[in-house]
């Protein structure tokens, strides 16, 4: 019964997502600024006094002779002609699928400058819709394609670069890698789980069962959006997807290896039994996981960054929605599958003598300030190169495709920026506004270094407010643009404008400078706010005031390595202006949210075998023996996932430090430095709550007969551990 509800759900739910998800989500980043950012003032004066929002669909396209030559009086007026009739033509979209939106529309055109060396003439192209929306991409390509074949009976060739034109080019050009990257991982995932598992069920299910839930939580995101007015961000459904398949493979792999170990040694249960038991004693453990995930993403509600603001509920529902599936779906198939899971192994019904996991629980358990040592060490180098860190806001690493190629061909003519232009708004307090009264504005504008051209202001039809158009001499979407907003362009501004008026700018450059402000302050008060969220719930759910504490340190040290390590990668080695801005969030959400699962599993295993009457280190070195498997298989997987983006320049930072980030967290903090602090803390870890405890736990008994009690099954095989 259980199975069944969560298919139906994940079969009506995956449609709503399908067909809500782009309604609900806004590609302009401009729209999740707060009011009090200067490019936001501006827009409000757009919106409210020109009745005019910045489209981010705009597009603008270059005309030219196939002969390179100066467009003649003949060629102006083709090209005034067939704009003409381009802009009453409508685009039929091709038939949507299911409750797709049909995007089938009339674009909008206009004529536009002519460059100096009359090789060619700009025409601006705007479309309804969210740009990321594959069905909207599928317009302007058959706009495209029409716009072409009309030119060129004209001896005419047209291109197109800017807004959904150079969204629709990177996205034909990195389709095959993103199929690519999909299968790789896809492939990983099932190679790996064969490989641990030698069972086929085992390998596809875990995948078949994470891909329905995926489909109940972006419906239920989607649907939450909707019904509550909220915008989210557009890389949200892609997000989302990455967050799930790793913690929802992570939980899987976890109830996996725990059921296999219960038929083992209690081969007499039923499958029912055993997948209870199973789901009783790795439960809790998941159950904390899942809650400090959703405490960590559910912190960046109190961002200021509307981006931010958004991201970590809809995060925080789906993980909520995972977690549900991970403590009942899972557990049912489970129950359903029994011993068919691992058909055709025979090997795991006997207890092997546990290999390398079992030999490094030893050497943990003899010898834990050797490897607390080690693991502080490597933490600690690492970490040093995140000093001089810089975040970098450049569009680094894209494509080259034809709408790269189009902006470079004006950007020859025209100044760099006249393909995405800035604006300055005005509004008067007082009454009218005179163009004359602007002067001392539009001149200095036109001095400062760096800016191309200023236009002659244009006024509002009740003359309250004015728009003035500056073209950058640089690429709008560069640090040196930002640099140049920021600095001189609002300087010139602020210093002149006329007494009882406000002004402000926006722009791209101009709105990745307010967000650049944003960003840095909103992780100065998210990371606090987060540690202590999941400390409380550590705390709580662990019944103890150390235990939190030291998974706490351990996650701190391996999110300072990983932003470490990436940006001595990429800002120092690679000579780079900085690290992406968004890798300390991507490293917030994967590195710091998933790694405390992987602490935590380690953790609970601790506790459980300490609850038995055995010593310290004997309690450790089985832990680990039975858990490292578990971890290493799910962290695994999951940095082979982003591994593979490091293929694609546009991606290398994040999939590096991602992937480096999951290693340390599961190989470096919880199969080593956790259990090793865990050996020298002893009991005391769980203080004030003492788990079972042997005549003397922290006795050194002689060695032969410590590692012949703590692990028999295997001592015999490793005499030379035991020396």
């Amino acid at each position: 019964m259980t199975i069944i509800v969560w298919t139906l759900l994940g079969a009506a739910l995956t449609v709503v997502g399908q067909s809500m998800m782009f309604s609900a989500t806004d590609s302009q980043a401009g729209d999740f600024l707060p009011k009090g950012y200067d490019s936001a003032a501006a827009l409000d004066i757009a919106e409210e006094d020109f009745d005019a929002k910045p489209d981010g669909n705009a597009a603008t396209a270059l005309v030219a002779r196939n002969d390179g030559e100066r467009l003649t009086v003949r060629d102006r007026k083709a090209i005034r002609e067939a704009v003409a009739e381009l802009g009453e033509r409508r685009i039929v979209a091709p038939e949507p699928e299911g409750l797709m939106k049909d995007h089938s529309q009339t674009p909008r055109l206009g004529l536009g400058a002519v460059a100096p060396n009359g090789t060619f003439q700009l025409v601006s192209f705007s479309v309804n819709g969210n740009m990321n929306d594959p069905g909207l991409q599928d317009v302007f390509r058959e706009f495209r394609d029409t716009a072409e074949e009309e030119f060129d009976g004209q001896g005419l060739r047209i291109g197109f670069t800017g807004g959904i034109a150079s969204t629709a080019d990177t996205m034909e050009a990195g389709e095959f890698r993103e199929k690519l990257i999909g299968a790789l991982t896809m492939g990983l995932i099932v190679l790996l789980n064969v490989v641990v598992f030698r069972s086929v069920l085992a390998a596809l299910l875990p995948l078949i069962a994470v891909a329905l839930i995926g489909g109940v939580a972006a419906g239920a995101v989607a649907g939450a959006a909707e019904l509550f007015d909220i915008k989210l961000d557009a890389s949200t459904p892609s997000l989302i997807t990455v967050v799930l398949l790793g913690i929802g493979i992570d939980y899987f792999l976890f109830l996996l290896f725990r059921f296999r170990e219960q038929l083992r040694t209690h081969p007499e249960q039923d499958a029912v039994t055993a997948a209870a038991v199973t789901t009783g004693r790795v439960g809790n453990a998941i159950l904390s996981a899942g809650l400090t995930i959703v405490a960590a993403f559910a912190t960046l509600g109190v961002a200021s960054f509307g981006q931010f603001r958004v991201l970590g509920p809809a995060i925080a529902i789906s993980v909520l929605v995972m977690l549900l599936a991970s403590l009942t779906l899972m557990p049912a198939l489970l129950a359903v599958s029994g011993r068919a899971m691992f058909w055709p192994a025979k090997a795991w019904k006997k207890e092997g003598p546990g290999g390398v996991s079992a030999r490094l629980g030893l050497e943990i358990a003899r010898r834990p300030v050797r490897y607390v040592i080690a693991s502080l060490a490597l933490l600690g180098v690492l970490s040093a190169g995140a000093f001089g860190l810089k975040m970098s806001y450049d569009q680094a690493g894209q494509p080259r495709t034809e709408a790269v190629e189009v902006a470079e061909e004006i950007s020859r003519s025209l100044p760099a920026g006249a393909t995405d232009p800035h604006t300055v708004y005005v509004r008067s307090d007082d009454g009218a506004l005179r163009t004359d009264a602007l002067s001392g504005l539009t001149g200095s504008l036109a001095e400062v270094e760096g800016v191309g051209r200023v236009s002659a202001p244009v006024l509002n039809p009740d003359r309250t407010a004015a728009r003035i158009e500056v073209v950058l001499s640089v690429k709008s979407d560069t640090q040196q643009a930002r640099d140049l907003v920021s600095g001189p362009v609002r300087s010139a501004i602020e210093e002149n404008t006329p007494a009882h008026t406000e002004a402000h700018l926006t722009g791209t450059a101009a709105v990745f400078a307010d967000i650049s402000t944003a960003v840095e302050k909103d992780l100065r008060l998210v990371f606090p706010i987060a540690a202590a969220l999941i400390a409380l719930i550590l705390l709580l759910l662990l019944r103890s005031v150390l235990a939190p504490l030291v998974l706490m340190v351990a996650v701190g040290l391996g999110f300072a390595a990983t932003l470490g390590a990436g940006t001595l990668a990429f800002q120092h080695l690679l000579d780079r202006p900085g690290i992406s801005f968004t890798l300390p969030l991507v490293l917030f959400l994967f590195v710091v949210a998933l790694g405390t699962d992987y602490n935590i599993l380690i953790s609970d295993r601790i506790k459980e075998e300490m609850d038995k009457p055995v010593t310290v280190r004997q309690a450790v070195a089985e832990a680990v023996r039975h858990t490292a498997p578990a971890i290493a298989t799910a962290g695994l997987v999951l940095a082979g996932s982003f591994a593979s983006l490091i293929a694609s320049p546009a991606t290398q930072e994040v999939g590096f430090a991602t992937a480096l980030g999951i290693v340390l967290s599961s190989f470096v903090l919880s199969i080593v430095l956790v259990p090793a602090v865990a050996v020298l803390l002893g009991r005391g870890l769980w203080w004030p709550r003492r788990p079972g405890r042997s005549a003397d736990p922290y006795a050194a008994p002689e060695p032969e007969a410590t590692w012949s009690q703590a692990a028999p099954r295997y001592a015999e095989q490793a005499p030379d551990v035991r020396r």
